[in-house]
């Protein structure tokens, strides 16, 4: 499930990919070879200003690959220079890898999100490649008045084996530039079994520069002329300001300026899947000369807010409300297979849960951040960002301004897992350095940061099943309640109707009530699976210990009919995750006393993620997680073994934070929590031993930042029930209900 705006991305790199692509630069290179990828039809004329390199060849054999996608951690800089790279036959030694800036005439899908890296760019990064290698092999067969198919080439070098000439491709780049380009359907692709640079593990290109704290993120960005600024906005969601001692704060020293902003439209639900848009918050804005003077005079801001209509609004409030929506019917029907309330009736065994789950902020490591530049009708923002192009929009669309004086540079993001889907701070960025005429830093703190996210929304279930003599799922009752308003689900706060086991039982009703509020909410990795698919498979473990099943076996069973749900759930590539990751753990043996082994999976953003989890519970309720094992099938390769495990970890460990430690709590209108002490990650000292491995099916390659995070804590939770018997119906999970 992704963001609206996010799909529209996706599709039109479909559209480009089909295209044909390549361009030379001539002459203007100077003796390199620059092939770009872009997005108009092949027989429109073009200029020079249109184009955008992929891959650069200097005379001195280095080559530089452009990296079009923002970098947020999950290692596309790397990745995708390794498909090029791989059919260019590079010399990965002499590979750099130069950040583009956003430049969507030339690129395509210059986006970072829903684990989509990989899925949309596999194919055309390594036409890329393979065509650029096609132009270097005819120019040298060009002239050395060879055949093209007799010259080979490997680690950046043409060889022709019978006149035994060899050629670095940096003393063929020119020559190759002048030469008519591939048409993109007609490059041949390596076989799988040749690859040499795909599939080995490869250290991140930047991995050095971090260890060695080079500045790479937009935090670290410096802008000559550069003020720095900070921007105090109600503290309760839908409030704005009524009046502030500006002309006091404008007295303190080292502050430049301050001043109201009034804000745009006011917060925007949309519908599921949709990207909830603020445009500019109303707040206050204080500019500095430094980022410690601008926040020290913020603390002797004095502002009086009108709150707006939200300021009684509280998670307590929020609780009795689902609490009194599910004395009564949903509101809003979802899903309707046979007659659930019959099936129910004439079960041999029923079954009701309850579970809820809080709102999640996304405490990015690196806070947001924008720094911008507005002056002479041109605004320049370097940004951490996911979503570039909409973020170029918004400030078109909030400051006035045409897209073609907006510049972008993208820089590397400290975290995104969604949070950087928006663009709020960006458009607060140029405004604010609009309204000082120079160029500004705007950087949140913490605080702020935890105090205006766009939440992971928070839910309740109240579900009651049903099994058949034989223990298999005849009824399912399912009701949901989540935020929205005129039954529209607000962003990532829905449940699809497809879910799993829907269509697996066939009396089964899905149905939400929906509590309306100010809280704005927006897609966390994983979005909607992250935290739905611990409430199905729970329900799942609970119906095979009703059964008197193994919830292994229990699994397999449900996926051993129709190969595929509606929802393009393969039965085939569930079980086969299940089966490795219970072979990878030992399912099944014999664990000490108050120890269980939990196992769950998801079908998750086109990957298939299966988990166990061994979990002891000493007597006080306090959990030690022994190992987790992970089981992962993302299609027929992994272009870099190293990263992809990464992935899979940093999304278990995502997970263990939402189970063990995390939540965010509202009272009179605001965020109680304020920083890592309320809202804190996984310790270094509870991370357990993580095991992964890859199940190769022969399907197309797709993306792994999103998978197994939604599966750890239905893996954790029921170990917990199978060391305890007692069933987690609340996250955080509070030890204190499982001590004895």
């Amino acid at each position: 499930m992704l963001p609206s705006q996010l799909q529209d991305v996706i599709e039109s790199t479909k559209t480009g990919a089909s295209r044909r692509f390549f361009l030379k630069a001539g002459a203007a290179t100077g003796g390199v070879l620059m092939l770009g990828l872009y997005g108009c039809a092949q027989g429109e004329a073009r200029k020079n200003g249109e184009l955008n390199a992929f891959v650069k060849i200097t005379p001195d054999n280095s080559i530089t690959i452009m990296a079009k996608n923002p970098e947020i951690g999950q290692g596309a800089k790397t990745l995708l220079a390794m498909l090029i790279a791989e059919e260019l036959d590079a010399d990965w030694s002499h590979v750099k890898i130069e950040q583009a800036d956003l430049n969507t005439d030339t690129y395509k899908g210059q986006y970072a999100g829903g684990s989509m890296m990989v899925t949309e760019n596999y194919t055309p990064m390594r036409q890329v490649g393979a065509a650029t290698r096609a132009m270097l092999i005819k120019a040298a067969a060009k002239q050395w008045n060879v055949p093209e198919g007799e010259c080979t080439t490997a680690q950046s070098t043409i060889t022709h084996k019978a006149s035994g000439k060899k050629a670095s491709y940096g003393s063929l780049a020119a020559a190759a530039s002048g030469l008519e380009v591939p048409e993109l359907k007609s490059v041949v692709l390596k076989d799988a079994k040749n690859f040499t640079l795909i599939g080995k593990p490869t250290v991140g290109i930047d991995s050095p520069r971090l260890v060695k704290g080079a500045p790479l993120y937009g935090i670290d960005v410096e802008v000559p002329g550069m003020l720095y600024a900070v921007f105090q906005k109600c503290p309760v969601f839908g409030g704005k300001v009524k009046s502030a001692n500006l002309d006091e704060i404008k007295k303190l020293p080292g502050v430049v300026d301050a001043f109201v902003v009034k804000g745009g439209s006011t917060q925007v639900f949309e519908a599921e899947g949709g990207t909830a848009s603020t445009g500019l918050l109303p707040g206050v804005a204080i500019v500095g000369k430094s980022w410690w003077q601008a926040n020290k005079a913020r603390k002797s801001l004095k502002v009086e807010w009108d709150e707006g209509p939200y300021a009684n609004q509280s998670s307590e409030g929020f609780a009795a409300t689902a609490k009194k929506m599910f004395a009564a019917a949903p509101t809003l029907p979802l899903r309707k297979d046979g007659d659930a309330d019959a099936a129910l009736k004439s079960a041999a065994k029923t079954v009701s849960l309850s579970f809820d789950y809080p709102f999640l902020a996304h405490v990015t490591l690196e806070p947001q951040n924008c720094t911008a530049h507005v002056a002479d009708g041109k605004c320049e923002i370097w940004a951490p960002t996911q979503l570039p192009e909409a973020a170029r929009g918004l400030v078109a669309t909030t400051l006035g301004m045409e897209l073609k004086n907006i510049t972008i540079h993208m820089t590397r993001c400290g975290g995104g897992f969604g949070r950087r889907l928006m663009n709020d701070y960006v458009v607060e960025a140029a405004w604010i350095s609009r309204a000082v005429g120079k160029p500004v830093k705007l950087l949140w703190t913490r605080e702020d940061d935890i105090h205006h996210d766009f939440y992971r929304p928070g839910g309740w279930h109240k579900i009651e099943a049903g099994i058949d003599a034989s223990g298999k799922p005849v009824a399912w009752k399912h009701h949901f309640v989540s935020f929205g308003k005129a039954n529209k689900f607000a962003s990532c706060a829905g449940m699809p109707p497809d879910s799993y086991p829907a269509g697996r039982v066939p009396n089964l009703t899905f149905g939400a009530s929906l509590i309306e509020t100010g809280v704005p909410m927006g897609p966390l990795r994983a979005p909607s699976e992250n935290a739905l698919n611990w409430v199905f498979q729970s329900t799942i473990d609970e119906l095979a210990h009703e059964a008197g099943k193994d919830p292994l076996a229990y699994q397999l069973e449900l996926l051993a009919t129709a190969e595929k749900q509606p929802g393009r759930l393969s039965a085939s590539r569930s079980r086969g995750v299940l089966e490795k990751v219970a072979q990878m753990s030992g399912w099944g043996r014999a664990v000490p006393p108050r120890t269980g082994l939990g196992i769950a999976f998801a079908f998750c953003h086109l990957g298939y993620a299966a988990l166990v989890v061994e979990a002891a519970v000493a007597k006080d309720g306090a959990i030690t997680i022994n190992k987790v094992w992970a089981a992962v099938d993302v299609g027929r390769q992994i272009v870099n073994p190293m990263g992809a495990e990464n992935q899979c970890q940093g999304g278990i460990i995502d997970g263990l934070s939402h189970a063990l430690n995390e939540k965010i709590t509202f009272a009179k209108g605001r965020t109680v929590e304020s920083n890592f002490d309320g809202h804190p990650p996984l310790m270094l000292a509870q991370v357990p031993p993580i095991e992964v491995q890859f199940v190769l099916t022969d399907n197309r390659p797709t993306g792994l930042g999103e998978p197994p995070m939604p599966v750890i804590i239905p893996a954790l939770t029921n170990a917990i029930f199978a060391a305890t018997g007692k069933r987690v119906a609340s996250l955080p999970i509070d030890p204190k209900l499982l001590a004895v």
